[in-house]
């Protein structure tokens, strides 16, 4: 027998070789290799819109499980990822279009797999899935996949929010001042500035580097946000997820866990990253759709239930990361997620629903920005809840007088304009109609113009202590 040799009666195994151990892995690995891969197949049932039904999954896939669908031309197929089961048929959604599918297509189960984020990614521009929409080439690919479904930090070891973090945009640095790993919200309308707001966040910030994820966003303006709003520098620092308003439901959902993402990856490195997020509204009206192609009830306006708990599993991700380490000495997701207010209603349900989540909102007012004053925030409307344990007691105290004279402002604006207060009636309101223009014109900020913290309280203390 090969690999004996007989002495006497007994049997005694001769030692191995470097080469026979070789060619035995080689033989091992052919054989292993021989062996078809086992496939699940289940057989489309039916179709409506951009839902699929998969029968013969059951027991097999899993909520969140993607397979593949034939598609003419296209070796990889379409691929659908299972939202829900009802009567043990799979209720799948698609990830593009599905002309040419029909009832009784073959669909083949897929692994579970993720992103294969890589510090190569900064500067590019990419679609939800991980695939370049630059045109620059295909995208280095890291070693090991990260999924874009992942449970937030538990609360119990996340680590404390970091110092304050300069944004480089005055109005934000002085009334809503933040912190490494806070999450802000910015509530606008459309066509309010959010977008160059964005870009003066995303070159200017202190942070090592920016993640934008655009959901549903026009297909024109990716490229004049990358190009005018970004330019060379904003996008050397980034990493820009889009998928704009042509894409499926399931694709713009994808958009905002991909960004979360290539954000956690470069947390778990130890690095400042500022998502930015636009917009939240978008990302919610994708998971309606979903939801009721599903089958769910509508509830509040249109929005099934689980819209409201996907919500918060999104936006909890962002934050400092996990651990028992020193405050600050770990990696954080400062994030700034934007949200359209349709018709200019703050209590609409998912408005009300991302401002109890979030650790602050800066609104902006269409009524600001028809005046000429950008960034159009509403100081008075705006706050940040970590600011009292981030500010000096002087810094607090000026931010204190700038809301109270703007508040006395605007309370007697009309009274104003209209000619019907006399100066030297009450001293407060003098000082307020002395003072206002000043903080307005501090408020104002150029696109290329950068500021900080500290220069915007030495601004702002410049402007409340001007002479008449």
């Amino acid at each position: 027998m090969d690999g004996f040799v007989s002495i006497g009666t007994r049997q005694q195994t001769a030692p191995a070789t470097g080469q026979d151990i070789r060619g035995r892995f080689a033989a091992a690995a052919a054989g292993i290799g021989a062996v078809p891969a086992l496939s699940l197949r289940g057989e489309v049932a039916a179709i409506r819109g951009n839902a699929v039904e998969i029968r013969g999954l059951a027991g097999f896939a899993t909520i969140g499980r993607r397979a593949a669908l034939p598609a003419a031309g296209d070796p990889a197929g379409i691929t659908v990822e299972i939202l829900g089961f009802r009567d043990g048929v799979a209720q799948a959604a698609a990830f593009g279009r599905l002309e040419g599918v029909s009832p009784g297509c073959p669909a083949r189960l897929l692994g579970t797999d993720g992103l294969r984020v890589d510090d190569a990614w900064r500067g590019r521009v990419i679609d939800p899935l991980g695939q370049p929409l630059d045109g620059r080439g295909p995208l280095p690919q890291g070693r090991f996949a990260r999924p874009v479904r992942a449970a937030a930090p538990a609360a119990g070891t996340r680590a404390r929010l970091g110092p304050r973090l300069d944004l480089g945009v005055r109005v934000l640095d002085a009334f809503t001042t933040c912190r490494e790993g806070q999450r802000l919200g910015l509530f606008a309308a459309s066509g309010v500035g959010k977008s160059s707001l964005m870009s003066m966040l995303v070159r200017d910030a202190d942070c090592d580097v920016a993640v934008v994820a655009l959901v549903g966003e026009r297909g024109r303006e990716l490229r004049e946000f990358v190009e005018d709003d970004l330019g060379l520098a904003g996008l050397a620092r980034s990493v820009v997820v889009c998928a704009t308003s042509d894409a499926t439901p399931l694709l713009r959902r994808e958009a905002a866990y991909a960004a979360m993402a290539v954000a956690e990856h470069f947390r778990d490195q130890g690095q400042r990253v500022l998502l930015l997020m636009d917009s939240v509204t978008r990302f919610a009206m994708a998971l309606r759709e979903l939801g009721l192609a599903a089958g769910e009830p509508p509830a509040t306006r249109g929005y099934p239930p689980s819209v409201f708990a996907e919500l918060p599993a999104l936006l909890e991700r962002a934050g400092p990361a996990p651990g028992d380490t020193p405050e600050g000495a770990r990696g954080s997701i400062t994030g700034l997620f934007t949200v359209l207010v349709e018709g200019d209603d703050h209590d609409e349900p998912v408005a009300d629903a991302v401002r109890g989540i979030l650790d602050g909102h800066v609104v902006l007012d269409r009524r600001i920005g028809e005046r000429g004053r950008y960034p159009a925030v509403d100081v008075l409307r705006s706050l940040s809840r970590t600011v009292p344990g981030c500010l000096a007691p002087e810094e607090h105290a000026l931010a204190q007088r700038a809301r109270r004279i703007l508040s006395l402002h605007a309370d007697m604006a009309e009274l104003i304009r209209l000619g019907a207060y006399r100066a030297g009636t009450d001293p407060a309101v003098d000082e307020a109609v002395r003072l206002a223009p000043r903080l307005e014109a501090f408020l104002a900020q150029r696109k290329d113009e950068r500021s900080g913290i500290a220069l915007a309280f030495a601004g702002l203390r410049e402007a409340l202590d001007g002479a008449a």
